[in-house]
Order: structure tokens, then C-alpha cells, then sequence
């Protein structure tokens, strides 16, 4: 018997979780080992301020950090490729590197479709951006890595 697969909810808790820590590790310019095991140990599924943090997906989680990390100069690439020539992946939001990164990561990995990837994270930049064109732009770039990086998906 197989073990279970984690839920979607879980899997989306991951993507999330894995953005908030590759921003968190360009902002602090901690290791990706320290930043796991503190999201790990402490942040996900944890009880902070009497409040219940939500499960994750830790295989997931682990493999986008890990795979945005080592494949971070590939995904950039893909990532200006995308992006308007004035507005290369330096000048835009930390929050949208780190998106961009942790998609590109899931994207690079075949084992979900493109489309479930790009609407995950538009809906994670939604959140993190509820009042701006930041999804429409996460839509597009990914749109467009997506389609780069695995032609034979579309």
C-alpha cells in the first residue's frame, strides 16, 4: 500500500511556505539548511501566539527550496527572459524573486502540470499582493517560463 499523497491544501501550504523562506534567505543571507529547519521545526504546523500554524507538504516544500536554490541562475535566466527588458529580475519585488524562484523550481521538476503551477502561484501572489497587478504579472512570467522551460507541456 502506497502512502497517501499530501492534500492540495497541504501542497499549496508548501509553495507558500517556500516562498516566504527564499525571501527570507535573500533577506538575511541565511543558508538553506538553517532557513529549512527553522521553517520546519518552527513555522509550519507550529503553534505561534496561540495560534495554529497550517500543515504543509514537507517533501514539496524541501525540494523548492532546495531545487530554487541550486537552480536559482537557471531560473533567473528564464525569469528576465520573461520580464520586461526594463525591468529586470533585480529591480522588481523580493517577494516576486522568490515566487518566481519557487515556481520556476516546481516547474523545472515535470511532475505538475504547468497550468497547476502558474495557478498556484498566481493565487500565492494574491495573497501577498491582495490590492496590486502583481498577479497578472506572476501570470504572465510564468506563463511565459512555463512555456521555455517544457514546450512539449503546451
Amino acid at each position: 500500500m502506497s502512502p497517501a499523497r499530501p492534500s492540495r491544501s497541504d501542497r499549496a501550504a508548501a509553495r507558500f511556505y517556500a516562498v516566504q523562506a527564499l525571501f527570507q534567505m535573500e533577506a538575511s543571507g541565511q543558508t538553506v539548511e538553517a532557513v529549512r529547519r527553522e521553517f520546519e521545526d518552527w513555522r509550519i504546523g507550529a503553534v505561534v501566539d496561540g495560534e495554529e500554524m497550517v500543515e504543509a507538504d514537507l517533501d514539496l516544500f524541501g525540494r523548492l527550496v532546495e531545487d530554487a536554490v541550486n537552480w536559482q541562475a537557471r531560473i533567473d535566466k528564464l525569469t528576465d527572459h520573461a520580464l520586461d527588458k526594463a525591468w529586470p529580475l533585480g529591480r522588481i519585488d523580493p517577494t516576486l524573486r522568490a515566487l518566481f524562484r519557487a515556481a520556476g523550481a516546481e516547474l523545472m521538476h515535470r511532475d505538475t502540470p504547468p497550468r497547476v503551477v502558474i495557478n498556484e502561484f498566481v493565487e500565492i501572489a494574491k495573497a501577498f499582493f491582495p490590492e496590486g497587478r502583481e498577479a497578472q504579472l506572476v501570470n504572465a512570467v510564468l506563463d511565459h517560463m512555463a512555456h521555455d522551460s517544457r514546450p512539449e507541456a503546451f
